[in-house]
């Protein structure tokens, strides 16, 4: 007796590469069987018309608490990673979203920025976006070249995150340009031997030598050689700027040359991070980025900068405010559209948000139960419609990927980016006998994204049914509120 049925759906499994018309049964937690006269059910539900696929697995995204997953829900998402800034220390950021009860699967990356922060000016810090920013108050950590008794300590604390179950090493090295190569080696010959992947957001971003984006990922394919580490590349379009023709150009080549080098991006032309970033703060900004101040805006009041001195000033106020960054314009610019697709698009590469936490009209973070959101609570677009934003353009109306490929990015390709190290990931993204019921239904036809930058905060709709572990999140596209099904994800050498 399956404990439920969804019967008569366009099942498509991006591992087997089947796509047709069967039921999917689910026992507990996991997929019980594919296929037609599966036998009885204690609650069959039909699915006519609707597309049956694995929940979607987000690599990257910095909400991590109620209202974010609720969020992302609607986005299709089952399984949302903090891999790019992780955290630290890791055990205690597990207990912790263990005791808050969570909606989505979740887990994080060994935070290298953080563990570098208590090491190298000893201030204790949340494992946040914000965090790190209102770190930048003592700069030392982020500007400085550790030395050796540091990097030692260093190395020890990601070590230890590492066998507290950390997923692998984040890497926002754009953040701490200070550190040395040495270090940086060190720490990649740890994943390596670890056999965890690396998630790195490039040191430079800038279109312009030296320190060009094309420096930052030479540098990275450098490390990936050298050390046999597997370097994931974070948001390859905010990264790349308009660059990331070449960027591709040697991501290929590396890949074709056996090298472990991944991608992945995220399907808008505006990025987002905390005003402190030590990037904004350079004289050249303009000229290295090929766009001015005005590019850059504050996320809770929409207010964009005139001039470095107004930079500077907001820099010293609040360093961990979050703000928007345009530094493409995909609305009104076709070469802007083909840059972006080619980080999007890139063979093998996998979609993820970036997505922010939502903050109110005061600035703070909420992380309340009110749903919908309140009025005021905003966030980046990403925030809430990534993938259905990336089906709906992509596959449905330009046709640009088939919707199995277009799946594939979404389920799979981030599932096997980190089953090599973590056998949790291998139940998952895909549809079969004996995964995990992470599985989201939706309807094709009307899937779309609605959040804009004026209306970040409305859900996406056409997802009319999203399981978390077998467990209903959303049922009838509506939110099922007091379900909590998310499991952590986490490496077997967790205690």
């Amino acid at each position: 007796m399956h404990d439920l049925v969804l019967s008569g759906g366009r099942v498509v499994d991006p591992e087997s590469g089947f796509d047709g018309i069967a039921d999917v049964a689910v026992v507990g937690d996991r997929i019980a069987a594919v296929g037609r006269d599966l036998g009885p059910a204690r609650r069959t539900l039909p699915v006519d018309g609707l597309v049956v696929a694995p929940g979607f697995i987000d690599l990257h995204a910095h909400g991590q608490c109620l209202p974010a997953d609720r969020m992302q829900a609607f986005d299709g998402v089952t399984t949302s990673l903090e891999l790019e800034l992780g955290v630290w220390p890791v055990a205690r950021w597990y207990d912790e979203q263990a005791r808050a009860g969570r909606i989505l699967n979740y887990g994080a990356s060994t935070g290298w920025i953080f563990a570098r922060i208590a090491a190298m000016t000893a201030q204790q810090t949340e494992s946040s976006i914000a965090g790190m920013g209102r770190a930048m108050q003592d700069k030392r950590w982020a500007d400085t070249v550790a030395g050796a008794a540091e990097t030692a300590d260093i190395v020890a604390r990601v070590r230890a995150g590492l066998d507290q179950g950390g997923l692998g090493i984040g890497f926002p090295n754009a953040y701490a340009p200070g550190a040395g190569v040495k270090e940086l080696s060190d720490l990649c010959s740890l994943a390596a031997a670890a056999g965890t992947p690396t998630f790195t957001h490039i040191a430079y971003m800038s279109n312009v030598d030296p320190q060009s984006s094309v420096e930052a990922y030479t540098r990275l394919i450098g490390l990936a050689g050298s050390t046999g580490a597997h370097m994931h590349i974070c948001h390859f379009n905010s990264t790349s700027l308009q660059d990331v023709e070449r960027a591709a150009d040697l991501v290929r080549t590396a890949q074709a040359q056996g090298l472990k080098v991944t991608v992945e991006a995220y399907p808008y032309g505006t990025g987002s991070t905390v005003i402190g970033a030590v990037f904004f703060a350079d004289p050249a900004f303009p000229e290295r980025t090929g766009g001015g101040y005005a590019t850059v805006e504050t996320l809770a009041t929409g207010h964009r900068f005139a001039d470095r001195d107004e930079i500077l000033a907001a820099q010293a106020q609040d360093p961990g405010a979050l703000v928007l960054w345009h530094f493409l314009d995909v609305s009104a610019n076709d070469r802007h559209r083909a840059l972006l697709d080619v980080s999007v698009l890139f063979p093998g590469g996998a979609i993820a948000s970036d997505a922010v936490p939502w903050l109110l009209s005061d600035g703070s973070t909420y992380l309340g139960d009110a749903w919908p959101l309140p009025d005021d609570a905003v966030s980046h677009p990403r925030s809430s419609g990534t993938f259905t934003r990336f089906l709906r353009e992509w596959v449905r109306e330009r046709r640009a990927v088939s919707l199995m490929e277009g799946l594939r990015k979404c389920t799979l390709i981030p599932a096997r980016l980190l089953e090599a190290s973590t056998p949790a990931m291998r139940l998952k993204g895909r549809l079969g006998a004996g995964c995990d019921a992470d599985i989201v239904c939706f309807d094709l036809d009307s899937l779309t994204d609605r959040a804009d930058f004026r209306h970040p905060n409305r859900p996406s709709e056409g997802v009319r049914h999203l399981l978390v572990g077998g467990a209903g999140v959303i049922a009838d596209g509506a939110l099922v509120r007091d379900a909590r099904p998310g499991r952590p994800v986490r490496r077997p050498s967790a205690p």
